[in-house]
């Protein structure tokens, strides 16, 4: 099939209709994956009194509204001294209040008798740089601050199986329907967020939300690699990231310009709305058509393709494929497609070592990733400027990326990323805390390095497999990936154990992954693969081409040990 590209041009009108109309979505995608670093955000706050104040005292300053002291509460051991309308006098910390027995001398500190009061009038929270979130609407604090921090694990959690249901799925019934169930829902529930009256319909929702984002992100790349030739696949592919990189830009901007999370929420779902007007036109892919022994519709995608790529001389799908290639790939295509599950990805030796190494390069990637992405916003400095960078920075790295893809290889761009992560991450720990700057700068050039590597494996994958298990890869690794997203926010939270925790577990697994991905293959310039078959004697091949180097290792050392059992002794 691969030889279709050659006759209608690898990246024509008519794909390049598919890829934008497609890609534009996966804009989407990275606004809901990281909606929850403002949805969420946490402002100061401290107990509120019961009653209207009069006077507050803050160390040797004094205020008569509360807002007035924001600037100055730095620290979750600071608290304030309280005069009431009646003349009672409270002390509100954090996570507790208490009235003092002496309403006569207004001070500071005293040592007198005090009373320990719970937080039920609620708190008071800094509404400086934000109108609401789900943390002051829903008071998300002290016994119920993990509920706040529950929030982005439980939506990658939805990521983690709509990544691998729906991967599945779109082997089985093709990859336009899931496109157009995914991208209506992830309209629908993104808008039904915004009017959730409690934490749990919140928390229920956006974790349906993430499994409609995540299946549509994984089939949309299968749909788009499937539809582009080799000589544009890598850049292609690989721009389905910056689209992604640009939700989490517009979240940054959005967020600044927008302070109220509900409000904040339907903005950022509207951007879903294009993409619904045209997806319905989209074709289903010759690839998919073909693995299912669907030629009349094959050929009538090649002639439209033809059409619009104003291909001049039309040709037939017996052309392309010889009539006996096709029916041994039906025949191999629908035996495998009727009962394929993710135990195929283990069915020899080879392929269990394959994936395993793949799962845990998506595993590294994801973790990093987010554990640089919502780092950013407790960096210091302007949090939304922070997030905006992260964004941006990835858009560079892609191209930097594509041009190591397409000169040195998949391979051997992918692995020097991932160790160059690993030293990264060692810098930073070096850093001195009161070097803010640097560390930020540090953190970019992690971001950058990281969302290198998490970039390519989506292509490196779709390339390692055949069309049959293609999707089913893709969501399993995504799958791994997510597992990565869900384990990142409390590696992040670790911080409070000691700064540099999370970068030490990255750079620990970005070492670890770069070694294993040294001994996958490399697949620059070769078609991709229809049939278990294909993909069986690709793994051959490669352990052909290994076999002489073993030997030659082994003669080698058998020579170094004769010389050494031979040398006399000195």
């Amino acid at each position: 099939m691969e030889g279709l590209f050659d006759h209608v041009g690898h990246f024509g009108r008519f794909q390049a209709y598919i890829y934008f109309a497609s890609a534009f979505q996966a804009i989407s995608c990275g606004i809901h994956y990281l909606a929850s670093v403002f949805i969420a955000v946490t402002p100061k706050f401290f107990c509120r009194p019961p009653g209207n104040a009069s006077l507050i005292l803050f160390h040797n300053d004094s205020f008569s509204e509360f807002r007035e002291v924001w600037d100055l509460w730095t620290s979750p051991n600071d608290y304030l001294i309280v005069q009431q309308e009646d003349g009672d006098i409270w002390e509100l910390q954090h996570c507790s209040r208490f009235k003092r027995a002496n309403n006569v001398d207004l001070m500071y500190k005293s040592d007198g008798n005090k009373t320990l009061f719970s937080c039920t009038d609620g708190f008071h929270y800094d509404l400086t740089n934000l109108d609401s979130s789900i943390v002051t609407d829903w008071d998300l604090v002290c016994d119920h601050e993990w509920f706040a921090k529950l929030v982005q694990p439980t939506f990658m959690l939805g990521v983690l199986i709509g990544a691998v249901f729906f991967g599945d799925i779109a082997d089985r019934v093709g990859r336009r329907p899931i496109m157009w169930i995914t991208s209506s829902c992830q309209f629908l529930f993104g808008v039904a967020v915004a009017f959730t009256f409690d934490y749990y319909s919140f928390i229920i929702v956006r974790f349906f939300l993430a499994t409609v984002s995540s299946g549509y992100l994984v089939v949309v790349f299968v749909y788009v690699t499937e539809y582009i030739g080799i000589k544009a696949r890598t850049w292609a592919s690989m721009h389905i990231h910056a689209f992604f990189a640009v939700g989490v830009m517009i979240v940054a901007l959005v967020g600044y310009l927008v302070r109220t999370w509900w409000i904040y929420q339907i903005i950022l779902s509207v951007t879903t709305l294009p993409f619904l007007l045209c997806c319905w036109m989209l074709p289903e892919t010759p690839f998919w058509l073909h693995s299912q022994g669907k030629y009349k519709e094959v050929e009538k995608v090649i002639a439209i393709m033809e059409k619009w790529n104003r291909v001049k001389s039309p040709c037939k799908l017996s052309e392309i494929c010889t009539v006996e290639e096709t029916k041994r790939d039906h025949a191999e295509d629908v035996k495998v497609s009727k009962n394929h599950n993710v135990f195929d990805l283990f069915h020899n030796c080879s392929f269990a070592r394959r994936t395993i190494s793949v799962w845990l390069i998506w595993f590294t990637g994801s973790l990093g990733y987010y554990v640089f992405a919502l780092n950013s916003v407790n960096l210091g400095g302007n949090e939304y400027l922070n997030l905006f960078l992260t964004g941006a920075v990835e858009i560079p790295s892609y191209i930097v990326c594509c041009l190591g893809m397409d000169n040195l290889g998949r391979r051997n761009t992918l692995a020097p990323f991932l160790l160059l992560s690993t030293v990264i991450c060692g810098v930073i720990m070096l850093i001195p805390e009161e070097n803010s700057t640097v560390i930020i700068i540090m953190n970019m050039a992690g971001k950058f390095s990281i969302g290198t590597a998490f970039g390519l494996i989506y292509l490196y994958t779709a390339e390692l497999y055949p069309t049959v298990v293609r999707s089913l890869a893709v969501g399993s690794g995504s799958m791994m990936c997510r597992l990565g997203s869900v384990v990142a926010p409390f590696c992040v939270y670790l911080k409070d154990i000691w700064i540099f925790m999370p970068q030490l577990l990255v750079g620990i697994m970005a070492l670890i992954t770069g070694i294993l991905t040294l001994m996958l293959p490399e697949t620059l310039g070769k078609p991709l693969m229809n049939t278990m078959e294909e993909a069986g004697k690709m793994l051959r091949k490669a352990e052909n081409k290994r076999k002489p180097l073993a030997e030659a290792n082994g003669v080698a050392m058998e020579k170094l040990d004769s010389a050494t059992i031979d040398a006399p002794d000195v």
